[in-house]
C-alpha cells in the first residue's frame, strides 16, 4: 500500500513538473509551480520527511510563486507609458 502511494506521488510530481515547463505564460507558470510545490510537499511527507515537506510547502508553494508574480507585475508595469498612452 505504501509503495502505491509513493508511485502515485511520483507520477503527480512528474505531471505537474511537465505542466510547469510546458506553460509559456509566466503567470500561469507561477500557478502551476505553486501546485508543484504542494505535490512535492506531499511526496516528502509520504517519504517520511515532514520537516522537508513543511519547508517545501512554505518556499515552493507560497514564496517562490509570489515572487514570480510580483516580478511579472513589475515588468508589465515598467513596459507601460508613464503618461497613460497620451
Amino acid at each position: 500500500m505504501a509503495d502505491a502511494v509513493i508511485v502515485v506521488s511520483l507520477l503527480l510530481v512528474a505531471v505537474t513538473a511537465t505542466a510547469a515547463v510546458a506553460n509559456r505564460d509566466p503567470a500561469r507558470q507561477a500557478l502551476v509551480l505553486s501546485v508543484l510545490g504542494l505535490v512535492l510537499a506531499v511526496l516528502f511527507t509520504v517519504l517520511q520527511a515532514p520537516d522537508v515537506g513543511l519547508s517545501q510547502l512554505a518556499v515552493g508553494s507560497a514564496l517562490t510563486p509570489l515572487l514570480i508574480m510580483l516580478s511579472v507585475r513589475r515588468v508589465k508595469r515598467r513596459g507601460q507609458p508613464k503618461d497613460g498612452g497620451r
